[in-house]
Order: structure tokens, then C-alpha cells, then sequence
């Protein structure tokens, strides 16, 4: 009992509560902007904790990563452009709801469901994190690989209208994966002798590119006819909360609880929660066909599933000194340099610390609430400013952000070519949103087939040998296989109707 006692009086110090808020500002402002993302935002308070002690260096840290999750989802429903890659999943549910007057609606949803599901996510870190950390462990490239195609088969979920133009958006998502360095042979590939095409393709400036900037020519095609960004005027955002959460309370919790599990993968995040959460939603819904149309029911489980899955990726880390993800990759830095070095036995030395973080997820995630409320009021704002005005500030924060990401205009160019590539695809039905899972997972999927195949000396049956690895496997094949008999289902009753 003593070390929570002293980690209440850590966290509690007036310094550390004024570090703390500064940084929920901080993570709400770089979460909203494009392309700044909550990997950067901790990037950029490194240096600052150099000069902290570890409670506030860790709480700054902490905060700011809960506070950016969610706050990428503002200008995902406003104007369709993601803040961060963990809103992308539900960026057009979010955008189609604030087109039919829901727009209120959908950011109470994802304020409060965020906050809820950032502290269910904490509530496992504290009761399971040895044994959530020992599971991840056992996961090697066999398990990751099925992991990858299991999460690949969300493309059939997550794509709206003709099945086959979702694959097909999926597939180029994957063949972009494939330009820059061979993981396995380590030699060029469809490079055209350019250096910077030999670092691949940068999936932030892909995705401000494929969501932002279409979005920004759509915009300009219409200019003409109207001069301002049409919202609903500013109301109450939780109002009609309690009822989604009456309805939806199944959808919470399902994805608050993958988002944890996922999130205590290494290398997984909230990026792929918030894709397979959405798509667990849509498969799983009594109303698929309301998936794609502005529904609430994806916002609330993939918005749940991200935020859970930022505690979940401490797991890992705490535990065994892995990252579950880039920003605890820069954390475990972060506690090598404060002496706290991660593993069990910082448990052991250090636990006021440990308890200390975990106060500081609770109370983050509370803080959410009222600052994302406060956010929420001054984006609206932004949007009565007209078009003409408007539409070149977006395209220039977009710019920073396709710029920040490379450190040149390498990052400009990608976003400027998947603007006009994205606004191409939607204008003919292909959709985004596969391509951009196609880029998240593509290079998952590489890595570990080939690490695996090494491994195995080419044995197919070595992907089925091991538990875990074979209950997956047989999951993703009998998934495929369902799916393959319903589309020869419908292929046959089409004629017999005709």
C-alpha cells in the first residue's frame, strides 16, 4: 500500500498536474493536425523530459499519446481528414454521419467512448499485464503472419458497394508495399535508381494524401457552389450518448477488449486495433448494410478499441522491455534514461513509479472529456471560416505534415500523387480506406512470411505446427473459405433470378 500512497503524492505534486495539462494541450493540438501524429508528439517532448524527473517525463508522455489518439478523430468527421493513423479506419463513417446532421453526435461518441475505452485498457494493464505480456511473447513470425492475413480479410469488411473493387484497392495497397528494400535479399525494388524511393513509401504522406488532399480537390471541384464548409451549428455533444452506449454497449466492451490484446502485440498498435475492430463491428452487426452510410456502430467500437490499445502497448513494454509500438519504443528510452530500466524487476524497484503511470493513464483519459469538449468548440470555429480561406490552410498543414514525416519533399510528392490517385479512385467507387490497410499491414505481412519461410526451410506445414500459430491459420482459412462459398452462393442465384 505504501508505494501507491507515494505514487498518489507523485502524481498529485502541483508541477507534475501543470505538466500534465500543458501536455493534454499539447497532444490535443498535435493530434488534430494532419499528419502530426501521436508518435511525433512524442518524439517532440523527448528533449523536454531530459530536464524532468521520471513521474512528470512519463506523465507528459502518457498524456499527450491519449490526448492525440482521439484528437486525430476531430477533423476526421469535420472534413474527412484524419489526424492521426488510428483514425483512418472510421475517417469516412465519421465524415458521412457529420454530412446527415450528426456530426455532434459523433465526436461525443468518440470523446466519450475514447475516454471509456482508454481506461478499460488501463484497468488490464494494471490486473494483467504479466500474463498479457508472457501470451504476446510467445508470438513469433508464424503467428504474426496469419496475425497480418487475418487482418488483411478486414479489406472485405471495411470496403463498401462491389466486393471485387475493395481486393482490387487492397491489392495496390500491398504492390505499393512492395517498392524500396527487399527485407529478405536486402537488394532495390521498382526503385527507377532513386534514393528515396529505397526507403519505400511513406504510409503518413500516402494516407494525408489518399484521405486529405482528394478530399481538398473535391472541394475545390465544388468551390463554385458554396463559399463555406457546411456543419450543424455547435450543440450539445453528449446528447444522445447514453443511448449509443444502451444500444452499443456489446460493441464497447468487444472492442475495448481486442484493442488491449492487440495493442500487447509488439509492433501491432492502435492503428490495426481501430481496423479490425471496425471491421469485427461491420461483420458482426445486425445492419452491415448501414456500415459505409455515416453508422455509429463502427465509430464506437474502432474508437474504443485505438484508445485501450495505447495502455495495451505498455504491456510489453513495462514488462519485458518490448515495444508494443513506435511511441513505447521511445518510452523505454525514455526509462532508460530516467535509471528505471524495464522488466519484471521494475516492478520490484521501482513500483511507486509504475503506480504512478497508471494514475496518470486514469486521470488522462478523465481529462480527456472536458479538453476534448474544449477542442471540439474551437475546431468548429475554424470551419466558419470560407472556403477560399480555408481549403489552402488545410493544404499547407498538410504540407508540414507529408514534409515532417521524410525531413524532404519526397514526403510532399507521395502526398500530392495519392491525393490526385485517391480522389481518382473514389470518383470511379474504388475505395480508400483497403489500399490504406493494404499499406498498414503489407510490410507486417512480408517480414514475417519470409522470416518464416527461412525458418522453416521452405515447409508450408511449419505455419500450422506451433498453437497459436495453427488456431490462426485455420481461422483465416476458414474465414476465406466462408467467404469464397457465399460469393459462389450469390453468383449462382443470380441467374435462377433472372
Amino acid at each position: 500500500m505504501d508505494p501507491i500512497l507515494t505514487a498518489f503524492g507523485l502524481v498529485f505534486d502541483p508541477s507534475v498536474m501543470l505538466v500534465i495539462l500543458g501536455a493534454a494541450v499539447f497532444g490535443m493540438f498535435v493530434g488534430a493536425m494532419p499528419g502530426l501524429t501521436a508518435t511525433m508528439a512524442t518524439a517532440l517532448l523527448v528533449p523536454v523530459t531530459f530536464f524532468m524527473d521520471p513521474v512528470p517525463a512519463l506523465g507528459a508522455i502518457v498524456t499527450a499519446t491519449a490526448m492525440a489518439i482521439f484528437a486525430g478523430d476531430i477533423p476526421a468527421a469535420m472534413l474527412r481528414m484524419p489526424g492521426t493513423p488510428a483514425s483512418a479506419a472510421y475517417a469516412d463513417e465519421s465524415y458521412l454521419m457529420a454530412r446527415k446532421g450528426q456530426l455532434d453526435l459523433n465526436l461525443g461518441v468518440n470523446v466519450v467512448f475514447s475516454a471509456l475505452g482508454g481506461i478499460v485498457g488501463v484497468f488490464f494493464l494494471v490486473l494483467c499485464a504479466p500474463s498479457l505480456a508472457e501470451m504476446a511473447l510467445n508470438f513469433s513470425s508464424f503467428e504474426y503472419f496469419w496475425l497480418a492475413c487475418l487482418g488483411l480479410t478486414c479489406a472485405v469488411f471495411i470496403g463498401t458497394g462491389d466486393p471485387l473493387k475493395g481486393f482490387v484497392s487492397l491489392l495496390l495497397g500491398l504492390a505499393i508495399v512492395c517498392i524500396g528494400i527487399d527485407p529478405a535479399a536486402g537488394v532495390p525494388r521498382f526503385t527507377f535508381d532513386n534514393v528515396d524511393l529505397m526507403s519505400g513509401v511513406n504510409f503518413i504522406a500516402v494516407m494525408i494524401g489518399a484521405f486529405a488532399v482528394s478530399e481538398l480537390l473535391r472541394g475545390a471541384v465544388d468551390l463554385h457552389r458554396q463559399g463555406h464548409v457546411i456543419v450543424p451549428q455547435v450543440g450539445n455533444v453528449f446528447r444522445g450518448v447514453g443511448g449509443v452506449m444502451r444500444r452499443y454497449w456489446l460493441n464497447f466492451i468487444r472492442g475495448s477488449l481486442m484493442g488491449t490484446l492487440i495493442g500487447a502485440l509488439p509492433g501491432a498498435g492502435a492503428d490495426i486495433a481501430a481496423w479490425v475492430s471496425y471491421a469485427m463491428a461491420k461483420r458482426f452487426s445486425r445492419t452491415p448494410e448501414k456500415f459505409g452510410t455515416g453508422h455509429v456502430e463502427g465509430v464506437v467500437e474502432a474508437g474504443a478499441s485505438n484508445n485501450s490499445a495505447v495502455a495495451g502497448a505498455w504491456i510489453p513494454a513495462l514488462v519485458f522491455g518490448i515495444p508494443g509500438d513506435s511511441i513505447t519504443a521511445i518510452v523505454i528510452g525514455v526509462l532508460y534514461m530516467k535509471g528505471m530500466n524495464p522488466g519484471p524487476t521494475v516492478f520490484t524497484e521501482n513500483p511507486q513509479f509504475i503506480y504512478a503511470v497508471f494514475i496518470i493513464f486514469i486521470l488522462a483519459n478523465i481529462i480527456m472529456v472536458p479538453l476534448g469538449w474544449a477542442a471540439i468548440k474551437s475546431m468548429k470555429q475554424v470551419l466558419r471560416i470560407p472556403r477560399t480561406i480555408l481549403l489552402p490552410l488545410i493544404l499547407l498543414f498538410c504540407i508540414v505534415g507529408a514534409f515532417a514525416m521524410t525531413n524532404s519533399n519526397y514526403g510532399i510528392v507521395l502526398m500530392l500523387i495519392f491525393g490526385v490517385l485517391g480522389w481518382f479512385m473514389e470518383e470511379n467507387g474504388v475505395p480508400v480506406a483497403p489500399m490504406i490497410l493494404g499499406l498498414v499491414l503489407g510490410e507486417m505481412l512480408e517480414q514475417n512470411f519470409m522470416t518464416s519461410m527461412i525458418k522453416s526451410d521452405g515447409l508450408w506445414l511449419a505455419f500450422f505446427e506451433r498453437p497459436i500459430a495453427g488456431a490462426l491459420g485455420a481461422l483465416t482459412l476458414l474465414i476465406w473459405l466462408l467467404m469464397l462459398g457465399r460469393g459462389a452462393l450469390t453468383a449462382l442465384r443470380r441467374p435462377a433470378q433472372a
